[in-house]
């Protein structure tokens, strides 16, 4: 069995620039959802790619919420990290800001944690991935917290009984019943 090199969270970051243009827009000029959650899912795609050093397939996205509308005319900054590799599967965080041509009046607009899954190219099942560094507080953070979000997406969808979730009890362990 071969050992993976274990990559730090910059050697796969991702950025992605578009611009929103009319046909992307709905009849008030803002953004459309499904068109943003698209750039949202290829910038994380890339930033899992480069991890694994393969394609990969989505998995999941976590809860996705609209903060604020992205305007025609507005340049859109997708950043994307990987979070943590569990064995053949990774989680990616995505930041998506927004501001005008000038670079005025930015704005963080949305975020999402996308899952991925690592296949082999030969035959199409999942492969091992490389672990994940992470360096910074943010990353040492986003990183130890990853477990839990997995073990929700895995209850949600029903690949896992809530009481198996040891990570999420030893979280809420922490909050004493009163």
């Amino acid at each position: 069995m071969q050992t993976l090199e274990p990559k730090r969270v910059t050697e796969s970051r991702s950025v992605m620039t578009e611009m929103v243009m009319p046909n992307d827009a709905n009849p008030m000029g803002n953004l459309m959802g499904g068109n943003l959650l698209r750039w949202m899912d290829i910038a994380s795609a890339i930033c899992a790619g480069k991890h694994c050093e393969r394609h990969v397939v989505t998995a999941s996205v976590d809860h996705v919420s609209f903060q604020r509308p992205i305007k025609v005319g507005d340049v859109v900054t997708l950043e994307a990290t990987v979070t943590r590799a569990f064995n053949s599967s990774l989680e990616v965080y995505v930041e998506v800001f927004a501001a005008d041509i000038k670079g005025q009046n930015a704005r963080r607009c949305n975020h999402a944690y996308y899952s991925f899954v690592a296949l082999d190219d030969a035959n199409g099942s999942p492969i091992s991935i490389p672990p994940v560094i992470p360096l910074t507080e943010i990353e040492q953070n986003r990183f130890d917290s990853a477990p839990r979000r997995r073990e929700i997406r895995l209850i949600l969808s029903g690949r896992m009984k809530p009481e198996d979730a040891t990570d999420l009890k030893d979280f809420f362990k922490q909050f004493p019943n009163k």
